[in-house]
């Protein structure tokens, strides 16, 4: 560098090479087998910020999640939402050619995502050891309901499943009722999809440290269980069950409740703290409240009448004026029609619209993850059922006669 032309060379590299770089995770590459709702909005995430993902979908039907659903002209609502950013390849694994293929892609990949059961990866003639013996950095995510070991690891499973082997559902509703089934999928996305993503996301980290690769099992049971922390923690130590709608969370004290309205609508109250208490006995002009924030018995029932009565007086858009301007933790509770106009949500850019060449006009969630230097973008949409896999297999290398040869034998 001690020549200035070199110097000069390299900055106007390292300049081109940055404009052109788009995504936190630009460079990276994964091969994504997985289909439905856990494993596609983990490779979502992903691919929202910057990950090359390829979805490897089969030739009889691809992902199901493509008819699930109702659609606006092909696809279904469900696929769209899950899957922009991304690329599809149809590829027969069950054929000796699809094998052959998918071989040569493991080379020039960085990760794989599959949800099968444990051992069809095995099976096909895919699992890790093989593709380790191929590309010792590749990191391979198998997510599942119950992980790859342990006398459920065969066993079949949907959310619901995961929630109520995990304590969730128990916990879930208020005290008398019935255990409430939660309003989305917490297993499929926060113990599953989301675990996946972080647990890729590190092994990429120390993968730059070490130049190994390895072997990630995420049990969508396992994930559920680690949401259990607070709960475990307290229970760990003094032994008492936690009781469905007696829980310091979930409707146990008038401080942190839903209420209702005159209109039949709810309003939410989360003053837990003491200062937003105080806020809030003030407003409604109750200072004799602030010392009952946490009583108990026949008084603790007694305040949560009293507030259930005080929020019966307004209408739900009353109440949001009222509080308006008070530092009391206390929001409505808003359809999904609400939410997509809030200017709040609108602000942080959490509805997006953008044109799909077959379906039109399509309007999505965002990307929670704001970053300053690359904002979130729809690059391209969600694609159609092998829309990549010509483009993919000359990429790789293949001739034209080839790639006819693999049409030939239904390996394409």
């Amino acid at each position: 560098f001690q020549n200035e032309y070199v110097i000069n060379f390299s900055i106007h590299y390292l300049i081109i090479s940055m404009e052109e770089w788009v995504g936190l995770l630009k460079g990276l590459k994964m091969l994504d087998l997985s289909r439905l709702l856990p494993g596609p909005y983990c490779s979502l995430l992903l691919a929202d910020l910057g990950m090359e993902v390829l979805k490897i979908e089969d030739s009889e039907q691809g992902d199901y999640m493509r008819r699930m659903g109702p659609s606006l002209k092909k696809d279904s609502a469900y696929f769209l939402a899950l899957n922009r950013n991304k690329k599809s390849m149809i590829l027969n694994l069950k054929t000796k050619e699809g094998k052959e293929i998918f071989y040569k892609l493991i080379d020039t990949y960085d990760i794989l995502l599959e949800g099968f059961r444990p051992g069809v990866m095995d099976r096909l003639g895919i699992g890790y050891q093989e593709l380790k013996r191929r590309n010792p950095r590749i990191i391979f995510c198998s997510l599942s309901g119950y992980g790859q070991d342990g006398p459920y690891k065969e066993r079949s499973g949907h959310d619901i499943n995961y929630i109520g082997l995990g304590g969730i559902l128990e916990m879930t509703g208020p005290k008398g009722s019935d255990p409430i089934i939660p309003g989305t999928q917490i297993a499929d996305i926060g113990g599953g999809g989301m675990m996946a993503t972080l647990a890729i996301l590190a092994a990429v980290v120390h993968r730059e440290k070490t130049g190994e690769g390895q072997y990630l099992d995420v049990a969508m049971h396992d994930g559920v269980i680690s949401w259990l922390s607070i709960h475990a923690g307290r229970y760990f130590v003094d032994k008492e069950l936690p009781k469905r709608g007696e829980m310091h969370l979930s409707g146990r004290y008038a401080c942190y409740q839903v209420y209702p309205t005159k209109d039949g609508r709810h309003m939410s109250l989360g003053a837990l703290e003491p200062k937003f208490w105080m806020n809030f006995c003030e407003a409604i002009a109750r200072k004799d409240l602030i010392y009952k924030q946490f009583v108990e018995g026949e008084e603790r029932l007694q305040v949560i009448k009293e507030i259930q009565d005080l929020f019966k007086t307004k209408t739900q858009k009353e109440w949001v004026d009222f509080f308006k301007n008070v530092d009391a933790c206390c929001e409505p509770i808003l359809t999904l029609e609400e939410v997509f106009q809030h200017p709040h949500v609108l602000h942080r850019k959490m509805v997006m619209e953008y044109e799909h060449p077959v379906e039109g006009k399509i309007r999505q969630v965002g990307n929670p993850i704001k970053s300053s230097q690359y904002p979130f973008e729809i690059h391209t949409p969600s694609p159609a059922w092998g829309e990549h896999t010509m483009e993919v297999l000359r990429g790789i290398g293949y001739s034209e006669k080839e790639i006819e040869h693999f049409k030939e034998v239904k390996a394409i």
